[in-house]
C-alpha cells in the first residue's frame, strides 16, 4: 500500500474546524502558502475558484494545469474571474483522453 493520501489544507476565515484528514490554514494566505511550499518539498495541489485566483494575485502558482471536458455549461462560477492582471502562459504539455478531454499544462512567463 505505501501510498499515503495527500495531506489537505483548508483556508478559510470563517470555519473553526475541518475534517480529520485536513489542516485549516489561517491568517496571511501569501505567507502560509510560501512556508507549506518549503515544507512539502514536494509542491503543492490548489484546486477551486477563490484560492487559485488569490494564489496567482500573490504570484504563488509555478504552474497551471487545466483539463477541457467536451461539455460546453453556462453556468457556475469563473476561474480567475477578477483578476487584477494579465499573467502570460506557456505550455508545457498536453495530453488528449479517449474521452476527448484534454489535460494542458502551462507554466507562467516570467
Amino acid at each position: 500500500m505505501g501510498h499515503s493520501p495527500a495531506k489537505k489544507y483548508v483556508v478559510s476565515s470563517t470555519l473553526d474546524r475541518v475534517d480529520w484528514n485536513a489542516e485549516l490554514v489561517r491568517g496571511d494566505l501569501g505567507k502560509a502558502v510560501q512556508q507549506l511550499k518549503r515544507e512539502s518539498g514536494k509542491g503543492l495541489f490548489v484546486g477551486g475558484v477563490k484560492l487559485p485566483l488569490a494564489l496567482t494575485e500573490l504570484g504563488l502558482i509555478d504552474e497551471y494545469e487545466f483539463v477541457v471536458h467536451p461539455r460546453l455549461a453556462g453556468h457556475g462560477p469563473t476561474l480567475f474571474a477578477g483578476l487584477s492582471k494579465h499573467v502570460d502562459l506557456k505550455l508545457v504539455s498536453r495530453l488528449e483522453f479517449g474521452s476527448g478531454a484534454v489535460a494542458m499544462r502551462y507554466e507562467p512567463r516570467r
